[in-house]
């Protein structure tokens, strides 16, 4: 053997050895390829094989599958990243933090439980989107799917303390874009500032920045049809009225003509998730459907429009609303937000807003239980109208007393000329000093009271979970029966609050016919009306139901105090009195000024152009 061959071999031999020594395993690689071992045994032996720690097998499968192309594209550092939520509390709200879209995941309203008392959490994490959707780099980029980072952990806010959280998603060096979170302690409102910072030639100006935001909004009252008719999206452009989306159908609808939109709003009936842009959205599309889902109300979708700067540095200063949709609440938050209440159309909203509401909440000032509020409310109701019944009842009780006139009128002239038949009836008021309209003038100026308040309960956050005698929530209907399946009209129960007020309608109808004398077609109308109202308001809140049992016991009982100082004697006797008075001592009122000179102008063409009957003449001399 050569010097060389023996170098060689030599050489060789160190290699092996030292890798043999250097590529030993640990005890710790020993120790894991003993449990595969044993494990690869124990299922040939039907066996059941040792499991992974939970924590573990979640976390390998929660990492993305990441290209490594992707890894140099834009934003390419943030397509893994923890998803560990960031949470900032105050006494009101409890907010997570996504890092993952840097998004709000998911509010808890801390003060408030859904109907079946579980946490009123306002929406979820894995139900909801909110990303810029932009194109950089020359790719089409959606943030909600990107990781930011932020060195925060959570933030606690005391009622004087105010913080603030920042989450930053990287695009290179000095380019980046900063979701700034901020909450104060004794507030509905988080603080949310968007902030792009030299990316002005990177995002490309040829498509604008849209912030979407999809959410879908879970049941949290106990009358899913209830809650889901007073859901909808609303939207509040700067120089315009609020508007709003379909309520009752699925819609979409695209605002591009009616200027900056300061906020949209993903109102539920009594809870609403509001997004304020303080310089205005360039426009936006909004829709809101409904899904099959027994526990879902509606899925929302906005994407709304932000406008474009080449500045170094562009900043949108906005802020979301979380929090009940309580009158005095929406309105101390500004921008109009509490005008998303239905309060009814005009003239019913001035109504509810400027009188029945103030009185309302000076009440609910004595902390009384609002079973009790509603009672006072609705006395001091009666009082303010007491002139009104008064008279309508005096009305009524004159129009009973002349009926038999009236019917010996009606005989004598017949019914195959109503025009005259009128003027006879006229000639008999103006002689009794008698309106016709005076028991109905009362009633339609009472009308648009009782039609207040078929908006002003239903949409009164006040009455949520309020309980009174055997009602145990005033703002939704109390089931005293159900049937297990559904009814046309009456849906699956039957409301016993609804049962007392349809019952106290119809005893009020009876003694109105009785003081009114009305028969007929009239008489019965009456009767059919409270039993269609039924079916109504079967599935309507019961304190709406509890004030029209109230408001209908204290008309019975007002007319039951009037009737003991005017009674159809005195009626009559006053009649008889007023005809016996010269034509030109009697006033007459604009309807019979009015009915007069209608029969006049009905007069004259059968007295110029047409043949003149027998009892016409007899009329005219």
């Amino acid at each position: 053997m050569d010097r060389n061959t023996f170098t060689g071999l030599f050489l060789i031999f160190i290699i092996i050895v030292g890798s043999v020594f250097l590529m030993k395993p640990s005890e710790q690689e020993i120790k894991r390829e003993k449990q595969v071992q044993d494990s690869i045994a124990r299922s040939s032996k039907d066996l059941p094989p040792v499991k992974q720690p939970a924590d573990s097998v979640k976390a390998i499968a929660s990492l993305p599958i990441v290209d490594s192309a992707a890894l140099s594209g834009p934003f390419g550092t943030a397509l893994t990243g923890s998803s560990t939520p960031i949470v900032l509390e105050n006494d009101l709200l409890k907010v997570n933090i996504n890092p993952k879209g840097g998004r709000i995941g998911s509010v808890e309203l801390k003060g408030f439980k859904t109907y079946s008392q579980k946490p009123l959490i306002m929406f979820e994490d894995a139900d909801t989107k909110f990303g810029l959707l932009l194109n950089a780099g020359g790719k089409n980029i959606n943030t909600n799917d990107l990781y930011f980072t932020s060195t925060a952990k959570g933030l606690t806010v005391t009622k004087t303390d105010s913080s603030s959280v920042t989450l930053r998603l990287t695009y290179a060096a000095n380019k980046y874009i900063d979701y700034i979170y901020s909450l104060k302690g004794d507030s509905y409102k988080v603080g949310f500032t968007i902030v792009t910072s030299g990316l002005q030639d990177v995002i490309s100006t040829t498509q604008p920045i849209i912030l979407n935001w999809e959410t879908i909004l879970k049941q949290k009252e106990k009358d899913v049809q209830s809650e889901t008719r007073y859901s909808t999206a609303y939207y509040k452009p700067f120089d315009t009225e609020l508007d709003k989306l379909s309520e009752t159908k699925d819609e979409t609808k695209e605002i591009a003509d009616k200027g900056k939109i300061q906020w949209v709003s993903f109102k539920q009936h009594f809870f609403s998730n509001v997004l304020i842009a303080k310089n205005g959205f360039d426009k936006a599309t909004l829709s809101v459907s409904s899904k099959p889902d027994h526990n879902i109300i509606k899925a929302f979708t906005a994407n709304l429009t932000l406008p474009l700067g080449r500045q170094e540095v562009n900043t949108y200063p906005m802020e979301f609303y979380f929090g009940p949709n309580k009158y005095s609440t929406l309105k101390a938050q500004g921008y109009d937000i509490e005008k998303q209440i239905n309060l009814g159309y005009w003239p019913l909203k001035y109504i509810n807003r400027f009188a029945v509401l103030p009185i309302f909440n000076f009440l609910e000032g004595f902390n009384w239980n609002y079973g009790l509020i509603i009672l006072v409310l609705t006395i001091l109701l009666k009082l303010v109208l007491f002139p009104l019944t008064y008279k309508s009842y005096l009305s009524m009780a004159k129009m009973k007393v002349l009926k038999p006139e009236m019917d010996e009128i009606k005989g004598k002239v017949g019914e195959d000329n109503p025009t005259l038949l009128q003027q006879e009836y006229l000639k008999l008021y103006k002689k009794a000093g008698v309106n016709p309209l005076g028991g109905c003038l009362p009633m339609v100026l009472q009308l648009p009271i009782i039609m207040a308040f078929f908006f002003f309960f239903p949409n009164l956050f006040e009455l949520r979970q309020q309980s009174f005698l055997w009602m145990s929530d005033l703002s939704t209907y109390d089931a005293f029966f159900k049937f297990g399946f559904t009814l046309p009209f009456l849906g699956n129960h039957i409301s016993l609050m609804c049962i007392i007020m349809t019952i106290s309608t119809l005893i009020q109808t009876y003694f109105n016919n009785q003081v009114s004398g009305a028969t007929g077609q009239m008489k019965y109308i009456g009767y059919i009306t409270p039993i269609i109202f039924f079916g109504v308001l079967n599935s309507y809140p019961s304190g709406l139901n509890y004030y029209y049992f109230l408001a209908n016991m204290f008309t019975f009982a007002q007319q039951f105090a009037i009737r003991q100082f005017v009674n159809d004697a005195k009626i009559h006797a006053q009649i008889q009195e007023n005809k016996k008075k010269p034509e030109t001592e009697k006033k007459k009122n604009g309807f019979q000024k009015r009915m007069e000179n209608y029969m006049r102008n009905q007069q004259k063409p059968a007295t110029t152009t047409g043949p003149v009957t027998t009892k016409q003449i007899g009329k005219k001399k």
